[in-house]
């Protein structure tokens, strides 16, 4: 497995346990008390990391999909033989015909 590779399953997999306490219907209802600003404000903190680790995450996977798209070759036009005409030489009077079938 590429370094890149697990450093992206292992962020997904940090961000997968830190969201599941955020993930109750109640928790984006909060009241500011004055001892809770602290936490509010790490709350806050936390988000901001989370949602630059997601972009970070969403960038990694792009480039990964653009290294992958640079190697695959496009099929190349197939050969096909080309069929030339038979033409003959025919006396007609005092000069010849080409005459091509």
């Amino acid at each position: 497995m590429s370094p890149l590779r697990f450093s992206s399953v292992l962020m997904t997999a940090i961000l997968a346990t830190a969201m599941v306490p955020v993930a109750s219907p109640y928790a984006s209802a909060q009241v500011v008390i004055p001892t809770n600003r602290n936490a509010l404000v790490e709350q806050n903190e936390l988000q901001m990391l989370e949602n630059r680790l997601q972009r970070q995450l969403f960038q990694q996977q792009q480039q990964q999909f653009r290294a992958q798209d640079r190697e695959i070759v496009p099929p190349q036009r197939p050969i096909v033989p080309v069929i030339k005409p038979s033409c003959q030489l025919q006396p007609s009077g005092g000069g010849f015909v080409t005459v091509c079938r």
